[in-house]
């Protein structure tokens, strides 16, 4: 599954000691866009955290995975990114204006042979 949007707030980077080792947690909130923006709360672990190097104001597509697990009786839902590629100003949804043609020379009569 895909998410994308705008990174709006690191939070603090977490580690800690586990059985299998070390380990570092990053989470970010991403902003979707559209008429009803939503912010979700996103976490990058290990490696994936010194790959993909996030600042707030960053447009971004994550591929994410999203699982719950009950502890105690209540339930609780992680996202995860496994893959975060940061967009590049120009977006390939929008629509693209060519560019001017050069030896385009405009009709000089007013006659633009429209019928309307």
């Amino acid at each position: 599954m895909e998410i994308s949007g705008t990174v709006v707030n690191l939070l603090p980077m977490q580690t800690g000691q586990g059985k299998n080792g070390t380990w570092k947690k990053q989470e970010f909130i991403l902003e979707t866009p559209g008429q009803f923006p939503k912010k979700v709360c996103i976490s990058l672990w290990g490696e994936k955290v010194d790959e993909n190097k996030l600042s707030s104001g960053d447009k971004i597509t994550a591929s994410i995975n999203i699982e719950s697990r009950e502890y105690n009786g209540r339930w609780y839902t992680d996202v995860r990114a496994w893959k975060i590629q940061k967009d590049s100003g120009g977006s390939s949804n929008r629509e693209m204006t060519p560019p001017p043609d050069e030896n385009f020379v405009p009709d000089s009569t007013g006659s633009d042979d429209l019928p309307f």
